[in-house]
């Protein structure tokens, strides 16, 4: 049993420091799959990826294939991409449009678009045996929950637990700051989506993503190269491209990072304040503030744009940096192994230089391409190798440890470089991880 393979989880975890085998054991990894990864609500996709009836997207949500469906009344669907003849995975495209119904490609059984049975191929021969048409065991498997926020589709493979909403709590303000930045209060996905393996732990990249202490090491080089260029470009014409600063932004020290605040909320949300000095008063962005006033008024067009922040996690696998429409959803493959996801949006209504600005940054920090993201990506790799090593069994999450405001739900830092976001996403690991064990 793999419960009995894996170490005492409770003492893996303690307040400012956790094992190396959280990161690195197969069978911790294995049991965070069934634990986190299918028991709580998984992103799946966004409206738009599916505009039409039959349109379909294939993922997985833990070891379980998934495929999201939008069915001819217009309501999405989250599915067991399996075939309950053979097992056969019915959808074998990332992405299509299934026609009128869902047909599996081995004997075309075919089902209705929200998953039921339509027909199948000389149906006359299963009479006097088990197969039922009634029977939701030859149906293709439903997942136990789906709902949506604001557009944004979400499915759990638990019946039990916390709604959506529960579940997202004030998290989901990095929700509202995106869809809030469109006159209409909608964003449309744009293809494609930007695909990267990074060949290290999944929570790696969640913790890097609120780590306000990396940037000025980890990416010197590349905001240091863009800095020399946006000076040169500012003497000589007196403007500075916002596109270069976007990368010059990188060497901000770490003093000013640390002025920056954390809050990290139950079931392991985390946000990073600060929003990089990137809204700036040029015409484009003033003439986006002018439409926004246009359709919510001064007052709450002044609430929208006065959020302040940077990046928020959606634990266990979402990353979203709303000023600039950008989510990455992880697809955790193995201990070492973790596929993500990098979509961007555009804000339905907002005018073009808004999308384009937000396209820069797309390209030149989240694309698999850039710099930065490399940065990261080796960064990350030296570390699952440092911790499958025999140099030290414990990662250190010491900075501010004991200065943090935390009322046994909520783990707030005023120092942005404070490791408080790790101490609070391991206390919702731990739970996730020991619950039902009792």
């Amino acid at each position: 049993m793999l419960q009995e393979r894996v170490p005492n989880i409770a003492k893996l975890v303690e307040p400012d420091r956790v094992h190396r085998l959280c990161y690195a054991d197969p069978d911790i990894f294995e049991l965070e799959i069934r634990q986190i990864f299918e028991k709580t609500w998984q992103y799946c996709g966004h409206e738009s990826q599916i505009p039409k009836t039959g349109d379909f997207w294939t993922f997985q949500i833990g070891r379980q294939p998934t495929v999201m469906v939008r069915g001819h009344d217009g309501n999405i669907s989250v599915l067991y991409n399996r075939c309950p003849h053979r097992g056969v995975q019915v959808c074998g495209s990332r992405n299509g449009n299934a026609g009128a119904a869902l047909t599996c490609p081995y004997h075309s059984w075919r089902f209705h678009l929200d998953g039921s049975i339509e027909s199948v191929p000389l149906e006359k021969g299963y009479l006097g045996t088990r197969f039922d048409r009634e029977n939701p065991a030859f149906h293709m498997k439903k997942a136990a929950r789906v709902d949506s926020y604001r557009g944004f589709i979400f499915a759990n493979l638990a019946a039990d637990g916390p709604t959506l909403t529960e579940f997202l709590g004030e998290a989901r303000i990095a929700i509202d700051d995106m869809c809030d930045r469109s006159p209409v209060g909608k964003v449309k996905v744009v293809f494609p989506c930007n695909r990267v393996v990074q060949r290290s732990n999944w929570k790696f990249f969640m913790e890097n993503q609120i780590d306000a202490m990396h940037p000025s090491s980890t990416h010197m080089s590349t905001g240091q190269a863009a800095a020399e260029v946006e000076r040169k470009i500012g003497r000589e014409t007196g403007e500075k491209p916002l596109h270069y600063h976007m990368l010059s932004a990188f060497t901000t020290p770490f003093d000013k990072w640390d002025l920056l605040e954390t809050v990290g909320y139950p079931y392991g949300h985390t946000i990073l304040t600060g929003y990089m000095g990137l809204r700036p008063t040029d015409r484009d962005t003033l003439e986006h503030e002018a439409i926004l006033e246009k359709a919510y008024g001064k007052a709450k067009k002044d609430e929208f744009l006065s959020r302040n922040i940077h990046h928020c996690l959606l634990y266990p696998a979402v990353s979203i940096q709303s000023p600039l429409q950008q989510l990455r959803v992880l697809r955790p493959q193995a201990a070492n192994r973790t596929l993500s996801e990098i979509w961007h949006f555009r804000l339905v209504g907002a005018p073009e230089a808004i999308y384009r600005r937000s396209l820069w940054y797309f390209n030149l920090v989240n694309s698999p391409s850039t710099l930065v993201n490399a940065d990261d990506l080796e960064n990350w790799q030296r570390g699952q190798w440092g911790l499958t090593s025999d140099g030290g069994d414990w990662v250190s999450f010491h900075r501010d440890f004991g200065r943090d405001q935390d009322d046994g739900q909520v783990i707030r830092s005023t120092n942005g470089c404070s490791e408080a976001p790790m101490r609070s996403q391991f206390r919702a690991w731990l739970k996730y991880m020991t619950a039902g064990t009792a």
